[in-house]
């Protein structure tokens, strides 16, 4: 599934690279998940309604067949490690 183009916000000004607005995109998303924690939200209802918010978004933006081949994916990045994060611990 191919992203669309970025489009800059305000005219003149370059958008942002891609893996520029990944990583952002990444931090909002781990500052909301503490503020989540701290409000007393259990990790796995986050895990879920992320997953929920992700894939209708997906699907708003790509329609369903795409979607669904993306969801199909995921089963085998999954036992690869892409999503596996090596944290070391002090």
């Amino acid at each position: 599934m191919k992203a669309p183009s970025v489009k800059p916000i305000l005219p003149g000004v370059e958008p942002t690279p891609e893996h520029e607005q990944k990583k952002a995109a990444l931090n909002y998303l781990n500052d909301a998940w503490s503020e989540a924690r701290m409000d007393g939200i259990d990790d796995d209802c986050m895990a879920q309604a992320c997953l929920f918010a992700a894939f209708a978004d997906l699907v708003a933006a790509y329609g369903e067949e795409a979607a669904a081949k993306y969801a199909e994916s995921l089963s085998q990045r999954i036992l690869r490690g892409d999503f596996t994060l090596n944290l070391s611990r002090q």
